[in-house]
């Protein structure tokens, strides 16, 4: 499997709710890909939340079979990462559990995807992008402090 990597930076977003860390990337990731554009409605969607770790581009990961994003990422463990990743049609993305922050999901904006709560590292959930088009999704018990992400579909 592909480890998607880390997005540096934290403009456009990254406001946990207290004032203080972003919650946002994890840099001891491996990138598999540079720096993508993002789809208006993406980028105001994640802006409008403050995802954390969401710097105003994606990890190009277009092209490969299956991508892995983090779930519990950054210093408090309230980000995906990458916060914003393109794939191409027919790509498997697997949700891979660090263990921190607590209790995680992944549910898409659309009810295209929803995984159970989980808090284990390890724990994963997977789904397959048939379509072209933007899944925006979120962590529900930490929806309010800025645990937000989008997968792009080319």
């Amino acid at each position: 499997m592909t480890v998607a990597g880390a997005l540096a930076g934290c403009s456009g977003g990254g406001n946990d709710g207290d004032g203080g860390d972003d919650g946002g990337g994890n840099n001891t990731t491996t990138s598999g890909g540079g720096g993508a554009s993002v789809p208006s409605e993406v980028d105001t969607y994640l802006n409008d939340n403050d995802a954390n770790g969401y710097d105003g581009s994606a990890a190009d990961m277009t092209g490969q079979d299956t991508v892995e994003i983090s779930v519990g990422a950054g210093d408090r463990g309230y980000a995906f990462d990458p916060a914003a990743v393109v794939v191409s049609a027919g790509t498997e993305v697997t949700w891979v559990w660090t263990g921190n922050g607590g209790q995680h999901n992944v549910v898409s904006t659309d009810d295209a995807f929803e995984s159970e709560r989980m808090s284990s590292a390890g724990s994963t959930f997977a789904h397959t992008f048939e379509e072209a088009g933007n899944y925006t999704y979120y962590c529900v018990p930490h929806e309010q402090l800025g645990m937000h992400a989008a997968v792009i579909v080319e």
